[in-house]
């Protein structure tokens, strides 16, 4: 105790929630600490485990009062440090995994009520219970958890047919910084009743509210499939390539995945098993899958004469079609595995970029040309969801370098990587976020309305900056 008996922090915590509910214990804080990437590390006060929103929101009203931070984390699979506490040890890391209940599912209004704890794996399996189908899918999603993807808004390999989070989410129960709680798990499509206040939430990383819950929208499962490993000369002609696709399938393209040969190689040479579906030559491949809810649908002819006359016009160098769900099963493989992969090789420098598709390989050669002349201390794995113009635009060491060569230059190259995306009309940050990683970039080619606007809405919701600081926004 305190002098003149005044409780602590934590042992108000304790008091509030019960013993059970706050872990101090040090192995546990100690993976807390740390991000996925191990970027940033931190030191947490304690890891606090409510049971149900109304936890949460007296967890809120408390730290509120006594000006304690809280830093929402979810599976803690982010890439831009927006989930680590700082190195004070005054910082309450608030995980949700308790809140893990699928609450309803609406077969016919095709929407589903899920907790903010839920692993992503669990909520599409739930989906699939019900013949539903929830479509974000990505390679965390054993173990991120919708409360994250919710506050990263995240994308996936689905986002050409079905859209990010922000597309999938039709209401969601939020703890405001004072313990107020925002329902609004609406399961509506259409509502025009004032500001849409749950896109405030969305893509906020934590820092303006505590997302408790959340309504989703659900599809039709798909009932067929075509799938294609298919080789390519550049990513000009893989994006006239998915151009084609779209109008010859009728739109019926989910995803369509770009992977350079030098990925292919680190994952053959990194993940036991692995092998390369095409023979080697082509500089370049896609991914592309077709769907339709329709069952018998023909899809794998209509994928292989939409290839066909793409060999003829061109744009295909060569093909392989799925002939099984193990293969593809093994084409998602090699793709899921290239993060693995290149972490494997050792350092690397990412860039999770979006850019309008038609200027996509107009960036690629500019910035290729650029770190092929000025940065040979790297080579460049550059891959991603081309149908929605993200890429994740990378760097690896070379081998025989001195440790940490290319990682020393990683501000000076994330510079430059960023202006060619600006002069292309792109974004610096895709499907990650902003977190503590690129806080400086948003305050470079944010204009000062949106930054005074961004913060004006941060002081109002969040006047004692108690929810997540210090990521996404510098609050002056």
């Amino acid at each position: 105790m305190m002098q003149g008996g005044a409780q602590t922090p934590l042992q108000h915590l304790t008091t509030l929630l019960g013993a059970d509910c706050i872990i101090t214990e040090p192995s546990a804080l100690e993976a807390a600490n740390v991000d996925q990437l191990r970027s940033y590390r931190g030191r947490a006060l304690c890891i606090a485990l409510p049971r149900s929103t109304e936890d949460v929101a007296r967890l809120l009203k408390l730290c509120n009062a006594l000006r304690v931070a809280v830093v929402p984390q979810g599976g803690n699979t982010g890439y831009c440090g927006a989930a680590t506490p700082d190195a004070s040890g005054t910082q309450v890391v608030l995980s949700l995994r308790r809140l893990n209940a699928i609450r309803s599912i609406d077969p016919a209004n095709y929407s589903m009520v899920v907790e903010a704890g839920c692993i992503l794996a669990d909520v599409q399996r739930a989906a699939a219970a019900a013949e539903r189908f929830f479509p974000l899918s990505l390679g965390a999603e054993g173990s991120c958890q919708i409360g994250g993807n919710l506050s990263t808004n995240a994308g996936g390999v689905n986002v050409l047919r079905y859209g990010m989070m922000r597309e999938l989410t039709l209401g969601l129960e939020v703890v405001l910084a004072d313990g107020r709680v925002l329902s609004s798990l609406t399961a509506l499509r259409k509502d025009n009743t004032g500001y849409d206040l749950r896109q405030l939430f969305i893509g906020a990383e934590g820092t303006l509210g505590v997302i408790t819950a959340a309504s989703l929208k659900i599809f039709p499962a798909p009932r067929a499939s075509a799938t294609a490993f298919v080789a390519v000369p550049d990513p000009e002609r893989a994006v006239r390539l998915l151009a084609h696709l779209r109008q010859a399938s009728g739109d019926q393209v989910s995803s369509f995945e770009l992977i350079p040969a030098v990925a292919l190689e680190l994952v053959t040479r990194h993940v036991p098993g692995a092998r390369a579906p095409l023979p080697g030559g082509s500089p370049w491949f896609v991914l592309c899958e077709l769907t339709s809810a329709r069952p018998g649908e023909a899809l794998t002819e209509r994928l292989e004469q939409a290839l066909s006359a793409s060999v003829e016009n061109e744009l295909v160098t060569d093909a392989v079609l799925a002939q099984s769900e193990r293969d593809r099963r093994d084409f998602w493989h090699l793709r899921e595995n290239i993060p693995h992969s290149q972490r494997q090789e050792g350092a690397s420098l990412k860039h999770d970029v979006a850019l309008p598709i038609d200027r996509l390989p107009i960036f690629v050669s500019r910035a290729s040309a650029w770190l092929k002349a000025h940065v040979p201390e790297g080579f460049l794995v550059c891959y991603g969801h081309v149908g929605d113009g993200n890429l994740h635009f990378n760097l690896s060491e070379r081998r025989g370098l001195s440790s940490g060569a290319l990682v020393t230059r990683r501000d000076e190259i994330r510079r430059v990587i960023h202006d060619l995306v600006r002069d292309e009309g792109g974004s610096f940050s895709a499907e990650h976020g902003i977190g503590q990683a690129k806080l400086a970039e948003l305050e470079r080619y944010s204009s000062d309305v949106e930054l005074g606007l961004m913060r004006a809405i941060k002081k109002t919701l969040d006047p004692n900056g108690i929810l997540n600081p210090g990521k996404v926004l510098n609050v002056l």
